[in-house]
């Protein structure tokens, strides 16, 4: 593990050269994947329970190992690595964070309801209304990223059962999250979704939305942009989503998708501006 984080390390002072103009977000995710590898060492067990009698029926049945609407877990751990997290947050935002996380520290703001929440599919309201939009961003990812290191040691452990699987969705076979990110590897271009929230890959069908499931080549549709050909934004015209795609037939390196994650922010931006969400 510690020559992973050494080697995205290097990962990611690549892509400050390339890419200057993401260099503080960049930062900020170098600090988070090395307080992760902290957590992670750490951390000997998942808190999430899973019984594995039932992982083939759940994965057959499109149910996701972990159930966060109903089961219940001891999120004092996440918690923990939340409030280490927002001392990185506390360099963009001083006032603010430390006003966010007293309250997270004392009870008053609950951060096991927005973990539940953020969960739930375009139920971002009522964490939104908590914060202010320079902290927002931040906040969010990092809430997120709290849940990282207890899930990755479930995408580890049960990655291979799920990828002999017949699992066809487009939400993650773990934690039911959706991709925002996949790749396309090997010569025949398999392509395959991401989960930031556990960081698990999962085989997906070309031509589907992820999101929909909609099959119709005529309304789905990819564009690029000139001269950074890796890149490609797929999107669906029935729903109107979108997912990054990075194009690894051609390149020989492994895929590192939380830095692709955030050296392609601006097709986030490209695919927002063309109405997709």
């Amino acid at each position: 593990m510690a020559k992973m984080l050494k080697d995205t390390l290097k990962t990611i002072e690549k892509y400050k050269n390339y890419s200057p103009h993401y260099e503080e977000l960049l930062d900020i995710l170098e600090e988070t994947l090395i307080l992760r590898e902290e957590y992670r060492h750490n951390m000997n067990e998942s808190i999430f329970p899973i019984d594995e009698k039932l992982i083939e029926k759940k994965l057959s049945g499109g149910l996701t190992l972990v159930d966060f609407s109903g089961g219940k877990f001891d999120l004092a751990e996440p918690k923990k690595y939340f409030l280490a997290l927002l001392k990185i947050a506390e360099k963009q935002t001083p006032d603010e964070t430390r006003e966010f996380a007293q309250k997270v520290k004392n009870g008053t703001t609950d951060y096991e309801k927005f973990i539940r929440d953020s969960f739930a599919i375009y139920n971002d309201e009522e964490i939104l209304k908590e914060l202010d939009d320079e902290s927002l961003d931040l906040v969010e990812l990092f809430l997120e990223e709290s849940l990282r290191p207890a899930l990755e040691i479930l995408a580890e452990k049960y990655g291979k059962i799920i990828g002999e699987s017949e699992w066809s969705e487009g939400y993650c076979p773990i934690c039911g999250k959706e991709p925002k990110i996949g790749t396309l590897r090997g010569e025949g271009g398999q392509r395959f979704l991401f989960c930031n929230q556990c960081g698990l890959e999962w085989n997906f069908m070309r031509i589907k939305c992820p999101f929909c499931g909609n099959e119709e080549q005529q309304t789905l549709a990819y564009f690029t942009v000139e001269d950074d050909e890796k890149y490609r934004v797929d999107v669906c015209n029935v729903c109107k989503r979108y997912i990054k795609t990075v194009d690894f037939r051609n390149i020989k390196e492994e895929p590192n998708l939380d830095v692709e994650a955030i050296a392609t922010l601006h097709l986030d931006m490209l695919a927002n501006e063309e109405g997709y969400m």
